[in-house]
């Protein structure tokens, strides 16, 4: 009886073993959201909708996704602008405190 209890004792301590080192692994090589962020913005495109999500923005909330998608897009636009285009201080002022900026 003692050479089972040992044995039993040796078993459990060897699976105990085993999963704590299968979740530390885990842990280890498991994608962070920041790197799933990451990946998205490296993937989006023209093609991205808010229905036609790249595969790498899959994991990605809604919210962020959303952001991501905006944020990209108004790079973009401001890439394809000239200089004088990126201007948007266009206004009048005549320089008295009368709502003359419009």
């Amino acid at each position: 009886m003692l050479k089972s209890f040992k044995r039993s004792h040796i078993i459990i301590a060897a699976l105990a073993l085993a999963a704590g080192l299968s979740v530390t692994v885990w842990l280890l090589v498991r994608t962070t959201y920041d790197e799933h962020v990451t990946n998205c913005e490296k993937a989006l495109t023209k093609s991205a909708t808010e229905k036609n999500r790249p595969d790498a923005c899959e994991e990605l909330s809604q919210n962020d996704y959303d952001t991501l998608r905006v944020g990209w897009a108004l790079e973009n636009a401001l890439d394809g602008m000239s200089k004088k285009e990126r201007d948007t201080l266009d206004y009048y002022d005549n320089g008295t405190i009368d709502g003359s900026i419009g």
